[in-house]
């Protein structure tokens, strides 16, 4: 098992570049199943996840090309049906997350696909009745094999999917693509209300349209999506990763350091700047970059009414839930008091017991709230010794280590490389020490 170890304190400066998006690499990569022409992908992450992903879509008889870094072709002219159904597939399906977002393209492509419980994180119970209730919806019927420990999922003979107005349990982001991927095949006329609006989802949306579909209502919640008999190839562009990009704001005002972000796709941020200047960053847009000037305080804004501030996750424009990990962490540092309430995954907060042992201000309320007082940097962080549970939390430690005194050793970095790409080599250019073995 990998490790990093990190030498504490030192302060960072320089220019950075996001990768690009993670959740939406595995949407757009899933997608070119659904058609047999070529598709071109760019700015693709070479992360471990997105990497596992390709390499699942090789074992289906896709055909990959890496033209240069983060480039990618991509043509799926000759699926391996048979083993699509195997039970190798599925085990593989079962280790990998992002292997969900393959399942609407088979089942409309091909009219059947295995759906196995997802894996990834440790971070609490996922659901996968959106996406099955959805295919339902469609048309497709499901049945669970109990020696795969999967769903599996079929258009039953002499029929097609067909569209279906359709309400959603939840606004999941993962499910609404997988929905959303299935229609664009369909029959008729699907509506989707409630779908989530992330920019994940727009790019999907805006890469099937480039390939012929027919989708209205991007950006919204209410989609509506007219099926056609065939998709063609295409070029598209992932956005830079907004997680990364909050990681990185919450890096410099935890190291009280001065860096610049490069490339941001600013507008498509939403209200990521705004919550980090809620909790005392100054952050300046210069172009289409983000600089993060030095300062010697950050100071926790309350509500008008003199109240503790309450950071959320929420459905987009809400704040990500990816990103509660590293503001926490960065508020350990900041003057003043937040509660931090991570309302979508039971298990993701269980990370801040290192951080208490690392001498940070922290009650856990319970498995859903914390509430961080902060030292604004009279007090530093001591190393530790910590395992990283899923991928948020470890980069969350990482950057309690970075800012921390002496030396700490983080476990289990397989989680950090599963979403962030050379982490230790891109944050050693800005000043970092960090050593991985």
């Amino acid at each position: 098992m990998s490790s990093f170890i990190i030498e504490g304190g030192h302060k960072l400066s320089g220019t950075i570049h996001p990768q690009g998006a993670k959740n939406e690499a595995l949407e757009v990569i899933s997608a070119v199943l659904l058609t047999d022409e070529e598709v071109t992908i760019s700015n693709v992450p070479e992360i471990l996840d997105v990497k596992n992903l390709i390499l699942l879509l090789e074992g289906m008889g896709v055909k990959v090309t890496r033209r240069e870094k983060g480039v990618y072709t991509f043509k799926a002219d000759n699926i391996d049906e048979d083993y699509v159904s195997s039970a190798d597939f599925v085990a593989r399906c079962a280790k990998l997350r992002g292997s969900v977002m393959v399942v609407g393209p088979l089942l409309a492509r091909f009219g059947k696909a295995y759906f196995p419980k997802p894996g990834g994180d440790q971070i609490g119970r996922r659901r996968v009745d959106t996406h099955i209730l959805g295919f339902m919806n469609l048309g497709a019927q499901q049945e669970y094999d109990h020696d795969r420990k999967a769903f599996y999922l079929h258009v039953p003979q002499g029929k097609t999917l067909e569209g279906k107005y359709m309400l959603l349990d939840e606004a999941s982001v993962t499910g609404t693509a997988n929905i959303v991927m299935a229609a664009t095949l369909s029959k008729g006329v699907t509506t989707i209300y409630n779908a989530a609006c992330e920019p994940y989802v727009q790019q999907l949306c805006r890469m099937l349209t480039s390939m012929g579909a027919r989708i209205e209502g991007l950006g919204s919640n209410l989609l509506r999506i007219t099926g056609v008999g065939k998709l063609g190839g295409t070029e598209h562009r992932i956005l830079p990763d907004m997680i990364e990009i909050g990681s990185f704001i919450a890096m410099a005002a935890m190291n009280s350091s001065s860096i610049t972000i490069k490339d941001v796709s600013y507008d498509e941020l939403g209200m990521i700047p705004d919550v980090f200047r809620k909790l005392g960053v100054k952050i300046e847009r210069q172009g289409d970059d983000i600089f993060i000037p030095e300062q010697e305080s950050y100071v926790i804004d309350s509500f008008l009414d003199g109240s503790i501030l309450n950071i959320a996750d929420a459905p987009w424009p809400g704040l990500s839930p990816d990103l509660l990990s590293v503001i926490l962490v960065m508020a350990t540092q900041c003057k003043g008091s937040v509660l931090i309430h991570q309302k979508m995954f039971e298990s993701r907060l269980f990370f801040v017991d290192n951080l208490i042992d690392m001498g940070a201000q922290i009650i856990l309320c319970d498995p859903h709230r914390a509430v961080v007082v902060g030292h604004d940097h009279r007090y530093q962080l001591r190393a530790g010794r910590m395992s990283s549970p899923d991928i948020r939390a470890g980069i969350a430690l990482l950057i309690a280590a970075m800012s921390a005194k002496g030396t700490s050793i983080i476990s289990n970095i397989d989680q950090i490389d599963r979403g962030y790409e050379d982490i230790d080599v891109r944050l050693n250019a800005l000043g970092a020490r960090i050593t991985r073995q």
